[in-house]
């Protein structure tokens, strides 16, 4: 059996083992933040919860709160925190979030960490919110999204460094000429990841305070990543 399969294997072992809550994943952009919580609610059955695909859904269906934040975003204001927090109060009534499930998103600052904790304390059998924040190395990272480049065509994703195409600049599958896309610049990522430490580093210091948080190696296999997210669950949970 590869290293991956027993990575696979002993993730799902730790799953049988413990019901995993609310689970807050953090990461800087590049770590693969998405492509875990996909993994993550296979393995457990629970739902990926995004305030970014919320507030999309919300405005796409003409709810109250949707109709709210379309007016504020025609504005060209930011949708404050109070209005996601009902959205994301709402979508917790839902009957599969019984077990636990992924946030991706929020709390995303130390008022809206505040405000979650204390809605799950006031219910009755609530788990508390579990971090866990996907480490790579930030040269790893500038890697991961200088040396990205996509196939227009086929949506195909390469990257120089990693996974180069066999024909530099030209996609294997059907020969069309690969893009970079506008914002996966070395200047744009270093201020992207100034913001996300700046916004971020509050949330982190809450829940190691609370002792609620883990950090796991996101430079591994996605199996090995995600049975690493598992064990940490595990252990914070005991």
């Amino acid at each position: 059996m590869s290293s991956s399969s027993v990575a696979v294997e002993s993730g799902r072992e730790a799953v049988s083992k413990t019901v995993p809550g609310p689970i807050l994943l953090l990461g800087a952009p590049g770590v693969g933040k998405g492509t875990q919580a996909k993994e993550l609610v296979k393995l457990w059955g629970i739902p990926q919860i995004s305030t970014g695909d919320l507030l999309r859904a919300n405005v796409a269906q003409g709810t109250q709160l949707g109709r709210v934040a379309k007016e504020i975003m025609g504005r060209g204001e930011l949708v404050p925190d109070s209005l996601v927090n009902e959205m994301v109060a709402v979508r917790l009534q839902q009957p599969d979030t019984a077990n636990g499930y992924i946030l991706d998103g929020f709390p995303r600052t130390l008022p809206q960490a505040g405000w979650l904790d204390g809605r799950l304390a006031s219910a009755t059998q609530a788990l508390p919110v579990i971090a866990v924040s996907i480490q790579v190395d930030y040269n790893q990272l500038l890697r991961r999204i200088t040396g990205r480049r996509n196939c227009p065509a086929c949506q195909r994703i390469y990257n120089v460094y990693g996974n180069p195409p066999q024909k530099d600049g030209f996609c294997d599958v059907d020969g069309t000429a690969l893009v970079q896309r506008a914002d996966d610049t070395e200047q744009i990522f270093a201020e992207r990841m100034r913001a996300y430490g700046a916004l971020t580093a509050p949330v982190v210091e809450h829940y190691r305070a609370l002792g609620r948080f883990a950090e796991v190696d996101g430079d591994r296999p996605i199996a090995a990543i995600a049975a690493g997210i598992v064990a940490a669950v595990e252990r914070l949970r005991k």
